[in-house]
């Protein structure tokens, strides 16, 4: 069974090119069902029923949200798919379980004055602080993905005319403007702070640690948990609620949903029009809550 999981996951890796993030997903979704196989006595995937995936999928329990286990049977799905198509098994066994129902899931996004209170928490006399301003404006400003404020090279930067050359998923560019105060602390950070915290010569990427050397995503996850708790968010916050936030307050405040498309990447407009329900949901609250009938 360990083969079957190495060759799709290699296939993942040089054939389909996919992320590191996504084929460590991969193998973890795998590793876990081949324990429950083996704990059902099961040794082989030819062995491997459409039952034995309905079952593992049902026992995973209230834990997994709906979506978490549709995730894991779209894995065993594209596994099996695989191990179909080198002539390991003969018939795919999760091909007919049927995904668990979803509701809509709307993207969680934080208030104009928690995004107000975050991006005054950087102390901007320090190297650091600028840099952490820096980060949280460009997030807000331009809705970056985390992964793509990580890889942020200076040859991306255009800040006279105040636009980022961002490289998304499937290596698609785009350019989003990004506005005067997010110019204005990026070009501080570069011209100081991010000069302080250089100690290792020449280093592409724009946002870096106190080491000199470039941020990870998950140091930059950790920077914004760390800046949320000071600033007095209670709201458990990710980097994507920056970007969940950006494309939020721009609907709200007038923005169409085509060129929102464009500054979040989407290829497909379905997937941004998801905002135009999470509006809906603000005004409702704010109704409920201000409206002397309720």
């Amino acid at each position: 069974m360990d083969t079957g999981i190495d060759l799709f996951v290699n296939n993942l890796s040089v054939e389909r090119g996919l992320s590191a993030n996504t084929i460590v997903a991969y193998s973890s979704d795998l590793r876990h069902f081949q324990n429950y196989l083996r704990e059902s006595g099961i040794s082989f995937w030819h062995e491997v029923s459409r039952g034995s995936v309905s079952g593992y999928i049902q026992q995973l329990g209230p834990s997994f949200s709906p979506r978490s286990r549709a995730r894991r049977l779209a894995a065993l799905r594209t596994f099996f798919k695989f191990l179909e198509k080198e002539g390991l098994v003969q018939s795919n066994p999760a091909s007919l379980v049927h995904f668990p129902k979803l509701g809509p899931q709307l993207p969680k996004s934080l208030t104009s004055a928690a995004i107000e209170s975050l991006l005054a928490l950087p102390d901007t006399a320090k190297p650091l602080g600028q840099r952490d301003r820096a980060m949280f404006e460009l997030l807000y400003a331009c809705g970056l993905r985390v992964s793509e404020l990580g890889g942020l090279q200076l040859s991306q930067i255009a800040l006279e005319p105040g636009y980022l050359t961002v490289r998304g998923k499937g290596e698609k560019e785009r350019l989003i403007p990004m506005g005067e105060l997010a110019a204005e602390s990026l070009k501080t950070y570069l011209q100081y702070g991010r000069l302080k915290l250089l100690k290792k010569g020449f280093i592409p990427e724009v946002f870096i640690n106190a080491r000199g050397e470039k941020l990870s995503r998950q140091g930059i996850w950790k920077i914004i948990k760390s800046s949320a708790r000071k600033a007095g968010i209670t709201t458990n916050i990710t980097p994507h609620m920056l970007r969940h936030s950006f494309a939020t307050h721009l609907l709200e405040n007038g923005a169409d949903l085509r060129s929102l498309q464009v500054m979040l990447g989407h290829s497909d407009i379905a997937t941004t029009q998801i905002y135009t329900h999470v509006a809906r949901e603000r005004l409702k609250e704010i109704h409920r809550k201000y409206h002397p009938r309720p």
